[in-house]
């Protein structure tokens, strides 16, 4: 393509010297005119004719000077696309990452069904060593994984005092514990057992078949961008009427940290260990602040599922909304897929279609009549509480932290609403999150 290109370039050169050559030849051998008087009007007119042909070379060189600009610009955009894919691919083909996992426990024996499937669903415990960090001190809960012998690495937390906290967080101990535990486990991942990664779970997820594979595939995409800061397994929109059971193999940037079941980078862990809250980490985690203009990937199905009830958060959200997240079943072999796409400047191409999808009233999906085909179609809001009415009536979640919506992407959140794709968005020309949309 490139030696067309400079083929192209050096034959209007060419035709640009034959052009001036020829019109040497045609005005030398004209006939000479008769008389003084017309050789000055002669001249003129000679003049006036390589007026005009001088201009019309003047447009041929400057279209030749134009295509060669934009090709040159073609050819350096596809450079550092190569390169960036080549970069992607030779972490994936090198040195096979260790990658640990680490399981937050505390007093639910029901630990058990989380270390089954992993353990069951782990490739080499050689690259995904499980380690388990328990905290509260309860015995029965520490026989359990102690049951598992070296298929894991058991470690407790030591500091089991409670927090000394204000008088109206004393019913929040609990999210002080729980944040003083990941601060110190994570210190352990990186620190005593010197690890570059890590993906975090609690003791009450089950994971999906495919649960190592998908980390694996997306350890040198997280690696590679430094607009991405965690790989999460989670989609809060995950319901079963809300996905596209036959894309399994479909993922997204998110600007809302996710959780459950999600990779961290040692890089990042330093970044945030200093400042790392007393409690509500999760929410702290969702702060502008922590998430500096970066996002995370999420799958369209989800690779882990929450069976815990109980908990300091007294089951919020679950019966409504976790209860009902649908796990992924089907293997899906990311390794093999090419998954350059998440990375921001392709997917920012890509993610321009949002507002080329047609913009439709809520009543117009409810209805369906109108409509023609599986869509997608958009949905537009313009305020906090027009987009908590929409999220309601769509069956979404409704609830924005620092003014993200759960699984949105500047500011759109995807999802399937009776089997059509459906892009609940902010206006185009969007700019940045409103905070007091909390």
């Amino acid at each position: 393509m490139v030696r067309k290109k400079s083929s192209f370039i050096l034959c209007g050169a060419f035709l640009f010297v034959a052009w001036n050559a020829l019109l040497l030849l045609y005005l030398w051998g004209r006939p000479p005119m008769g008389g003084q008087v017309n050789l000055a009007g002669e001249v003129i007119r000679l003049a006036e004719e390589v007026e005009i042909q001088l201009d019309t070379q003047k447009k041929l060189l400057k279209q030749i000077e134009s295509h060669r600009a934009v090709w040159a610009r073609q050819k350096e955009i596809g450079k550092k696309s190569v390169a960036t894919v080549a970069a992607v691919t030779a972490s994936v083909s090198g040195p096979q990452v260790i990658i640990p996992i680490l399981v937050i426990a505390c007093d639910r024996v029901t630990v058990k069904r989380s270390l089954d499937k992993l353990i069951q669903y782990r490739p080499s415990q050689e690259l995904y060593p499980i380690i388990v960090s328990q905290d509260c001190g309860h015995a029965e809960t520490a026989r359990v994984i102690g049951s598992y012998g070296e298929k894991v690495t058991h470690i407790s937390q030591p500091d089991l005092s409670d927090i000394r906290v204000r008088p109206e967080h004393r019913k929040f101990q609990g999210y002080y514990k729980i944040a003083r535990h990941y601060r110190w486990a994570l210190n352990q991942v990186f620190h005593t057992f010197s690890q570059s990664t890590v993906v975090i779970v609690e003791d009450d997820l089950e994971v999906a078949p495919d649960f190592f594979e998908y980390f694996r595939a997306l350890y040198p995409i997280l690696r590679s961008d430094p607009t991405l800061w965690c790989v999460s397994a989670w989609n809060d929109n995950g319901r079963d009427a809300l996905v596209d059971s036959s894309k399994a193999d479909l993922l997204y940037r998110t600007d809302f940290f996710p959780g459950l079941g999600w990779m961290l980078l040692k890089e990042m862990w330093d970044e945030l260990e200093p400042k790392w809250p007393s409690a509500f980490w999760d929410d702290w985690m969702r702060q502008p602040e922590q998430r500096n203009g970066r996002s995370c990937i999420r799958p369209e199905i989800s690779r882990t599922i929450t069976f815990g009830r109980k908990g300091v958060s007294l089951g919020q959200f679950f019966d409504q909304y976790l209860r009902y997240i649908k796990l992924n079943t089907e293997f899906v072999p990311f390794t093999k897929l090419d998954l350059s796409y998440l990375l921001k400047e392709k997917y920012e191409e890509k993610f321009k279609e949002v507002y080329s999808a047609p913009l439709v009233k809520i009543e117009d999906l409810q209805q369906g009549g109108s409509l023609r085909g599986p869509g997608p179609y958009r949905v537009q809001y313009s305020t906090r509480d027009s987009f908590k009415v929409f999220a309601r009536n769509l069956g979404v979640m409704d609830d924005l932290k620092s003014g993200v919506p759960r699984t949105g992407y500047r500011g759109v959140v995807s999802f399937l609403y009776r089997g059509r794709r459906v892009f609940l968005a902010p206006p185009e020309g969007w700019s940045q999150y409103d905070t007091s949309w909390s």
